[in-house]
């Protein structure tokens, strides 16, 4: 959530920053409106493609970094060791 709300901000600021020249109306004229929806559009496209490129690489450089530690490629987060965890003391 953190993430999309920055790049949300940063699309939000970006494309007003480009789009709109006059601050004396409380609504957007014609051209700054579509200025801005094109603009929106184009960033989006955008963060389309990086995702995409993004989730494609991801698994290929998690089997990568996993192959360099020697240790098998599973969802982050879980032990690499066969060992049991340590548990309680009453066998």
């Amino acid at each position: 959530l953190r993430d999309f709300l920055l790049v949300y901000n940063r699309m939000t600021e970006l494309c007003f920053r480009h789009c709109v020249c006059n601050l004396n109306y409380r609504l957007l004229t014609g051209r700054e409106e579509s200025c801005l929806d094109s603009c929106a559009a184009r960033l989006v496209r955008a963060n389309h493609r990086l995702m995409g490129a993004y989730v494609g690489l991801v698994p290929a450089l998690l089997q990568r970094r996993a192959a360099e530690h020697g240790a098998p490629a599973g969802p982050p987060g879980l032990p690499a060791s066969s060992e049991p965890a340590p548990g309680p003391a009453g066998d």
